[in-house]
């Protein structure tokens, strides 16, 4: 090969699954990623979208996942309305503040033939008081809570929802802001501070915890600022995460509402000193916008990468069929699925009408944790090929099938293990302590990206706003690791 010959081959761009790269539209790839996983898609209305099978299975492993969880916890599930009444959230002005331009409204209850055909609200079926469509259920509980809550005797109460809510966003994107999403809601209330405050912090490690352990998404524990605040929280506390671009996600949070939405809703009970007085209470949440910190943490250019705790297919089976043999080999491909799920390993068989290399693609896309392959002649042999989808080819090799039932779970729980190790590594990687506000000045005026840390005080200097407006920057958390003395700094999604 010659001198020129061997620079266009240098030069050749590696062939991707997904395009453009990361580095070449971070934002673009992140929704082509999505749509190659067949994970969900924009839906006809306004900022929604439709999860599909692929996508709301992983959503239902996180949930199970989750829910077992909080169980243990203490808080049992319970479902409250949709619609909320426009006198609750007028109730508590500060909450409602920090909603106000995100409420989808009902105001009718009917609709008719309008003039020009087609179908109008019907004017005589105006409401007589509007609903909102929740956008969270802290006044709807907090009224039950009222009636159900009349002696200490009936506290700690605990109590969760699984749900959609909607808040009217302008600029949308697949699992991180749309208009509806899922999520699940926890309201806890308790007879005093210290109760709620140990529980508020309770659920952000409990938060933190299933992120790193079941999601391998390594995320910064702390309070939020004043500013940062959930509207009538006393203090709110909050997980952080880094994507791969260097922004922040918030990715979960827990809120010790004091004595505040107690006031508001009348919340009482008789003390053990047989005095009234109001609960305290506390609310938490995440959602499917972890789904979208999962894709922004793992995922490569090739496609989305599961972790195997969530992952709604843990092992693809794809049977290499050649002349006659086809029926016998996909009676063998099944019969090792039933046995991984003897072993309580999620598998599949692809014996869908498709080319090999497709099908191969296809498991590398959906970021199917480990993809396995059998052909005649390992079928004979009782043997099998399999490959990690976080190593990839490097990672091929063929085994007996009882070698690989006996290693299985094994080679899951390294590559789950691996995921967090290499998400929290690049974590820190990319933040940078500094001193000073011209310290953080030049640290974004370089590109670096990432996270800075600081000192409470430079943050609160009235000059950080001409920083934070320049840079796009928001402070993210207090960490506890440093009690509160420092902050984290970064731009954010």
């Amino acid at each position: 090969m010659n001198q020129q010959a061997q620079q266009k081959q240098q030069n050749k761009k590696p062939r991707t699954a997904i395009t453009p790269t990361r580095d070449e539209d971070f934002p673009e790839w992140y929704q082509q990623v999505i749509k190659a996983a067949d994970m969900a898609e924009n839906s006809p209305v306004r900022g929604c979208m439709i999860i599909k099978p692929y996508g709301f299975a992983l959503w239902e492993n996180i949930q199970r996942s989750f829910d077992d969880i909080i169980k243990d916890l203490g808080v049992q599930n319970a479902y409250f309305p949709l619609l909320i009444p426009m006198s609750f959230m007028s109730k508590e002005a500060e909450h409602v503040d920090g909603f106000a331009t995100e409420c989808a409204v009902v105001t009718h209850h009917r609709l008719e033939k309008g003039e020009e055909g087609g179908l109008v609200p019907a004017e005589s079926a105006k409401l007589g008081e509007p609903y909102i469509i929740r956008p969270t259920s802290e006044t709807i509980i907090g009224d039950s809570m009222s009636r159900w809550i009349q002696s200490y005797r009936d506290l700690p109460m605990k109590l969760n929802q699984w749900c959609n809510v909607m808040r009217w966003e302008m600029r949308t994107r697949l699992f991180l802001r749309t208009s509806e999403f899922l999520w699940q809601e926890g309201h806890n209330a308790f007879e005093n501070g210290e109760e709620s405050r140990e529980d508020a912090l309770k659920m952000v490690h409990a938060y933190a915890d299933f992120a790193e352990e079941y999601l391998a998404l390594p995320v910064i524990r702390g309070e939020k600022t004043e500013d940062e605040r959930f509207p009538g929280a006393i203090a709110t506390y909050s997980m952080e995460a880094m994507m791969q671009d260097g922004k922040a996600l918030q990715a979960g949070t827990s809120h010790d509402m004091g004595d505040n939405f107690a006031r508001s809703f009348g919340i009482m009970f008789q003390g053990r000193d047989e005095k009234e007085a109001h609960a305290h209470t506390t609310s938490w949440g995440i959602s499917t916008r972890l789904i979208g910190g999962m894709i922004m943490t793992h995922a490569d250019d090739d496609g989305m990468i599961m972790p195997p705790r969530v992952a709604p297919i843990q092992v693809q089976i794809i049977p290499i069929t050649k002349g006659d043999n086809a029926e016998a080999l996909i009676e063998y491909c099944n019969e090792l699925k039933a046995a991984l799920k003897k072993i309580g390993v999620r598998a599949n068989v692809d014996d869908s009408d498709g080319r090999t290399p497709d099908k191969m693609w296809g498991a590398v896309k959906k970021g199917i944790p480990l993809r396995v392959e059998i052909g005649g002649r390992e079928m004979e042999a009782g043997q099998l090929t399999h490959v990690r989808r976080d190593v990839g080819k490097d990672s091929k090799a063929t085994v007996s099938q009882d070698e690989f039932l006996s290693s299985v779970q094994s080679v899951l729980d390294d590559i789950q293990s691996s995921l967090l190790e290499k998400a929290r590594a690049f974590m820190n990687e990319n933040m940078t302590e500094v001193s000073s506000l011209e310290d953080i000045r030049n640290h974004y005026k370089n590109d670096k990206g990432g996270f800075v840390k600081v000192d409470v005080s430079v943050w609160s200097d009235p000059k950080f706003e001409k920083v934070k407006d320049e840079f796009k920057l928001t402070p993210r958390v207090m960490p506890f690791d440093d009690n509160g003395d420092k902050v984290i700094i970064g731009k954010a999604y």
